[in-house]
């Protein structure tokens, strides 16, 4: 039988490229900061995660959503999550990787560079299972500091590799470690949880409460926040028992979120179960806070890696893509808005290498104020970017990013997690204020490192000095918040692409974003930017 026409006028599938080696941001980026000698492994992630094979891994554990079992056929409590296995492959791939532990298990110069890097390109695939690795990651500096506690933890996670079997840590490979903080009432105000704690022995403590968030249920431990005698405190909270016993945690169901859908996100009741204290009674939020401050940084790179994805797939499309005769690339309109998705991707990433780049100088503390003021304001900005950069590159592809076979839906419905979990908007814009009120020299230390790249692009110069003025000037702080961030965000990412060196992207950056407003949505260029330049430096070859 005839077939009634042609296929044609398709881009093919962007599949067998090098996700490193075709991001020449990236690359630059990674000699930038110092994390040239961890390129190898970067390359060798990349390689993998360009495959059909990895890709396809993504979509399926997103389409095999997690299962709930409550009990077996016998009537017994399990509270067990069933994964696709694909989400299992795609940990296991992570891990092995060192995406969870790099930066601690070779703590030198360029590690949470090397580590930001393998992040992002991860977050590209599949970034539900993300999650768990960065809670992972971020429990490493609270249970060190607790390692009396945490030691048999702290060596299983750092050295061992990934064991999703649901048993005692005493029997396990491996382990991974959620974060259940968020109740009912609260919400971000942990300070109002009611879940109470009650001293047995030494560290031990009997918790009873609920918890309206806890993600990735299936973890080997929980760092959470209770009621003890002293005021709100935060524990290890284990699934099983040391003499092998379940513990009293008790998964109530499985959050049906708008995207995210590969990871697990629970609500949990805890009924008289064991955890270890860590730190001192009282000082839950202050023991917790360096966990909460590395994931708000995990979210700038993953909100960075969706962009990066859906830009991929936007400047593949309309390289091989006509219109009217025309192929979509030397289109002056998509130029302009395609250029325009490239300039922000490029500075949210330039932003969060910087970041990067200040977390392995633990040791310096103009750079941990960089750290502690930056990672607010970037997890606010690059976070919120995110959820319209995606909108944008949809259209740009058109009907077929819009269907399901695309990345495209999935990134869009996984983008605003990011900019809710650990803190909306809000409340990092008044976490900015607060960074300010307790260590002054955070905004001066801020400042100083935008200063040190003034002088070569005059709108930048100018919009620094204004955002300076303004800063002074402010009357109501917490109702201009979030002018006042907005501001300093798109300062410290102007700085980053002058820091750069590369001309054209850092003018182009400060013509659309420093100048005059000339529109709300992207594709407002100024006229004399070279949009080809700029697109072909993001184009993912094959």
């Amino acid at each position: 039988m005839a077939e009634t026409h042609e296929v044609f006028n398709q881009a093919p599938p962007l599949e067998g490229h090098n996700l490193y080696r075709t991001d020449q941001p990236l690359v630059d980026l990674v000699k930038r900061e110092g994390g040239l000698w961890g390129e190898s492994r970067i390359d060798a992630l990349g390689t993998l995660l360009g495959q059909r094979e990895w890709q396809q891994k993504g979509f399926q554990a997103n389409n095999g959503l997690p299962q709930f079992h409550c009990h077996d056929r016998f009537g017994h409590r399990i509270d067990e999550v069933e994964f696709h296995p694909a989400y299992h492959e795609l940990m296991a791939l992570a891990i092995e990787h060192k995406i969870p532990t790099l930066p601690w298990t070779e703590p030198k110069q360029g590690a949470h560079v090397v580590r930001m890097a393998l992040g992002y390109l991860y977050n590209q695939n599949e970034a539900g299972s993300a999650c768990p690795l960065t809670m992972t990651f971020a429990a490493v500096p609270p249970l060190a500091k607790n390692s009396q506690v945490a030691g048999e933890w702290l060596q299983k996670l750092l050295h061992g590799r990934y064991d999703p079997a649901n048993r005692p840590v005493s029997e396990k490979a491996g382990v991974t470690i959620g974060m259940a903080m968020t109740e009912k009432q609260g919400g971000t105000d942990v300070r109002a949880n009611t879940t109470t704690a009650k001293p047995l022995s030494g560290n031990d403590y009997e918790i009873v409460g609920h918890k309206w968030f806890c993600s990735a249920p299936m973890c080997d431990g929980f760092l959470t926040l209770a009621q003890a005698p002293g005021g709100l405190t935060c524990f290890l909270l284990p699934r099983w028992r040391p003499n092998g016993d379940k513990n009293q945690f008790y998964v109530q169901r499985l959050k049906n979120k708008m995207g995210n859908k590969a990871n697990a996100s629970s609500e949990v009741e805890f009924r008289c179960a064991l955890g270890w204290r860590l730190g001192d009674e009282g000082r839950g939020v202050a023991t917790i806070i360096e966990m909460v401050a590395l994931t708000r940084y995990d979210c700038m790179i993953g909100s960075t890696g969706l962009m990066r994805q859906a830009l991929s797939q936007v400047v593949h499309h309309i390289q091989h893509r006509s219109v009217m005769g025309k192929t979509l690339i030397d289109q002056p309109l998509m130029q302009n808005v395609v250029a325009d998705l490239c300039l922000e991707v490029e500075a949210a990433l330039a932003m969060t290498g910087r970041v990067a780049y200040a977390l392995d100088r633990s040791d310096d503390g103009f750079e941990q104020n960089l750290v502690r003021l930056t990672t607010a304001v970037g997890k606010y900005w690059i976070c919120k970017r995110a959820t319209s950069h995606i909108g944008e590159a949809q259209e740009c592809i058109g009907g077929i990013g819009y269907v399901e076979e695309s990345i495209l839906p999935r990134l869009y419905r996984e983008a605003p997690v990011n900019s809710i979990w650990e803190g909306s908007g809000n409340v990092q814009c008044l976490d900015v204020l607060r960074a300010v009120a307790k260590t002054p020299e955070s905004i001066e230390c801020f400042f100083e490192e935008l200063e040190r790249y003034q002088g070569q692009i005059a709108l930048f110069d100018a919009y620094l000095n204004d955002t300076k003025q303004h800063y002074a000037k402010l009357q109501d702080p917490q109702y201009e918040a979030r002018f006042m961030v907005e501001r300093l965000a798109k300062s410290m990412q102007a700085a980053q692409l002058i820091r750069a060196d590369n001309p054209v992207i850092a003018e182009a950056f400060c013509q659309s974003r420093l100048g005059e407003l000339r529109g709300l949505n992207y594709g407002n260029l100024p006229l004399g930017i070279d949009c080809r330049a700029i697109i072909d430096r993001a184009m993912p070859q094959l």
